[in-house]
Order: C-alpha cells, then structure tokens, then sequence
C-alpha cells in the first residue's frame, strides 16, 4: 500500500472564491501550485484532491459542473507535467452532517478504501481547520497552508499542536523532501 498526499482544492490547489467557484472562468490557479504538482507527479505518492463543494447542495452549481471543474483542473495540472490520481467531492452543505464532509474524514477514507492507500504514511493540505480536523479523524499528518483562508485559519488555532504549518503547496511538498525516500 503506498501513502497518499490529499489535497484541498479551493485556497491549497486554485484560489478560494467568496461566492463559490461557479465556471471555469472563476478558477484561477494559485501561484506556483502547478509548479508543485509537477514536482510531486515524480514522486511515489497517490495524489488525491478531496474537496468540500457546498455550492453543490446549495443549488449554486450542479454536481455534475462541479465534476467538469474538477476535471479541466486535473487536465491543467496534467497539461503542466503533473499528476492528479483522484478527486472526491462532497456536494453537501454543512448543515446536512454528512460522512463525507470535512471535518469528517469520510474522503480520506473511501479513497484509502478504493486505492489501497496507507493512511499512516499520508498527508493531507488544506487551507482550513476542517482538512487538519479530517486529517486528525483519519490518523493522517495534517499541513495547513497559509494561501487561501489558511492564514486567518492558523492564526485562530495558533496554539493547535497537531497539524504543521506551510506557507504555500510548493512548501508543504518540500517539507516530505526527499519524497523519493518518504514514499518508500
């Protein structure tokens, strides 16, 4: 079983929109994040974006649009030289408690479930306190990067001892250096 590394996409991957990512013309990719997931795609790593989409369950975007967006994001990192296995999306809204939705590690673990992931050598990248609390749930490393929401995130949980902080992707990747040894 080789270890993942899931990804956040709104505020880790492309920047974060106020009023949701709602079309292709909202995405915007966050400076030097393709840089990073071509430099990641070398790596044994699975490479997993798990993202919470309540623009879904609002009635903002359908689910299917959400999928197109998260597949012309997989097709620009590809396009670039890097590597997405994966991508789960929870469409809920917060106040229908599912399983799914971060802080729940309902995505950690069905993608452990479905690629044979081990969750003891993974790491999951956010921009929020729900991917580190997801990443806690499911007994994985949690980095919390300062793009997107994830600075005012840090700076309300600045005495939270069990997640790492990162300034960018970029960073957060080159903190698991040298990958080809961690992976192992």
């Amino acid at each position: 079983m080789r270890p993942a590394i899931f990804l956040d996409r709104d505020g880790v991957i492309v920047e974060n929109r106020e009023a949701y990512i709602r079309s292709w013309a909202d995405v915007s990719f966050i400076p030097a994040a393709l840089e990073a997931l071509r430099a990641l795609a070398r790596s044994d790593w699975a490479i997993i974006i798990a993202t919470n989409q309540a623009a879904v369950g609002k009635g903002i975007i359908t689910l299917e649009l959400a999928h197109q967006i998260n597949q012309r994001i997989i097709a620009e990192v590809v396009r670039c030289g890097g590597r997405i296995d994966a991508a789960y999306l929870c469409p809920h809204r917060p106040d229908e408690h599912c399983d799914c939705r971060k802080p729940k590690p309902g995505m950690l673990l069905r993608a452990a479930y479905d690629l044979g992931l081990d969750l003891s050598r993974s790491v999951m990248i956010g921009d929020a306190i729900t991917d580190m609390q997801a990443a806690r749930a499911a007994s994985v490393r949690g980095i919390l990067v300062t793009t997107g929401r994830g600075l005012s995130e840090w700076r309300a949980f600045a005495d939270a001892p069990w997640f790492d902080v990162a300034d960018d992707l970029a960073c957060a990747i080159e903190s698991l250096a040298p990958l080809e040894r961690v992976a192992r």
